[in-house]
């Protein structure tokens, strides 16, 4: 195993994955005993299925259906001692069949079938092989630092970081946010950053952060492209509040959100505004989550709404009124955005239906058009080392709409998907 680990890996990091070999038992005195360490991780094997109507331009690349096989090793290890600590994960996947990026397919959208770090500071992914229908590439998801005091929290390197109180949309969430369609969230995507967290006596706490990125054009780092942020995390009673203060890709943003309960039921809300070079932009996501006892089931609700300045004021979303719309396209391809459209509802439901099966339906609706798109998740603990997620996505909207086909320069021909199957086992060791 640890022959076959140096393989894969880049040079620059041979020497560490051989101390994660060492560490996993090849040699169990490697390590100082006073320091306690973790290795763990995963194996993700999972099939995508999807559908395309007679119009889209989906059919003329890959026929009516297309079926998508992929795969995702990931191994964890931490380490500590005494106030010190370290992470660091790597990656290995692969996939085999004809998905295509939407994105790709807008103005200015940008295609990749996998994962890199031209944006990144460092880059610590590789493409392993891209030819015709199979793609393979590694890279480090994790690889940081850590120092923690009674009060204080100081991490440095590729990390992941998570704000807001959205639920589904997180306008506040400005480092990576995930799609709020996105099945699989166990792990959300490392950035290369600084972060500092400090905890007052009142139980207030300073969370401070800085992303560094690089143009992706000229591959020099810029502070036009990276993220400054400072939020304050406050408790006023049985209610939370947050307050931001942040440089995100050279527009300054503030935020004001935070949550309490309401009877038997959570209200939360953010509310984000960003100096965009268009003028101020405003976005807004509230929602309410209740639990509750249905049939003899545990059953957890949450309906939000969300507002973004950033869509089409005039809903119109053809390709060509899309171009008119730069500064919103060019969220969708840095990853900030995942919707087009203005007002949207969306809603679901966790029901344990056992112990060990949580079913969910959820509905996302673009409120201006009408279409809205139908999820149905089932997540099924088979032991205590493997699940199985299996997800229908039902797209409902007329042509032209958001979720039933954008309308792409060739007349009858829209970006639209039939339903879709997910279905995804994986082993954790």
């Amino acid at each position: 195993m640890a022959v076959s680990l140096t393989i894969l890996i880049n040079k620059p990091h041979r020497l560490l994955y051989a101390l994660i070999a060492v560490a996993a038992g090849f040699s169990g005195e490697a390590l100082p005993q006073d320091t306690e360490y973790d290795l763990g991780g995963h194996i993700k094997g999972r099939a995508l299925g999807q559908s395309f109507p007679d119009n889209s331009i989906f059919n003329q690349l890959t026929g009516s259906s297309s079926v998508d096989l992929e795969s995702d090793l990931r191994l964890n290890f931490e380490a500590s001692k005494g106030r010190w600590s370290f992470d660091t994960a790597y990656q290995l996947f692969a996939g085999y069949g004809d998905r295509i990026n939407p994105a790709g397919l807008l103005p200015g959208g940008v295609s990749n079938r996998l994962p890199n770090d031209d944006r990144r500071f460092f880059n610590l992914t590789a493409t392993i092989d891209d030819d015709g229908k199979f793609v393979a590439g590694h890279r480090l998801d994790r690889l940081w630092v850590g120092y923690a005091s009674d009060q204080a929290v100081v991490r440095l390197g590729r990390q992941a970081l998570s704000w807001g109180n959205g639920l589904i949309f997180s306008p506040m969430d400005i480092v990576n946010p995930f799609d709020p369609t996105m099945i699989d969230t166990e792990y959300k995507a490392g950035d290369d950053m600084l972060y500092v967290q400090y905890l007052r006596d009142n139980g207030d706490d300073i969370q401070v952060s800085y992303v560094a990125r690089r143009n992706i054009v000229s591959g020099d780092p810029e502070f036009d492209e990276s993220t400054a942020a400072v939020k304050y995390h406050g408790i006023a009673g049985n209610a939370e509040y947050d307050l931001l203060v942040a440089s995100n890709y050279g527009e300054t943003t503030l935020a004001v959100g935070g949550n309490r309960s309401i009877g038997g039921a959570i209200w939360r809300g953010d509310l984000v505004v960003t100096d965009a070079a268009s003028g101020s932009k405003v976005q807004l996501v509230t929602n309410l989550s209740y639990s509750w006892v249905w049939g003899g089931k545990n059953v957890s609700g949450v309906v939000e709404y969300y507002f973004d300045e950033y869509g089409q004021k005039d809903g119109r979303y053809d390709s060509r009124s899309l171009a008119q719309n730069p500064e919103l396209l060019q969220r969708l391809a840095r990853g900030q955005s995942f919707t087009i459209g203005r007002h949207y509802l969306a809603g679901g439901l966790m029901i344990e239906m056992t112990p060990l099966w949580i079913l969910s339906p959820n509905i996302f609706t673009n409120l201006e058009d009408g279409s809205a798109l139908l999820q149905i998740v089932t997540r099924n603990n088979l032991s205590e080392e493997m699940e199985f997620i299996g997800a229908l996505n039902i797209p409902l909207g007329p042509d032209g709409s958001e979720y039933g086909g954008i309308a792409l320069d060739t007349p009858g021909v829209f970006l639209s998907t039939d339903a879709s199957l997910f279905a995804q086992l994986a082993w954790y060791f």
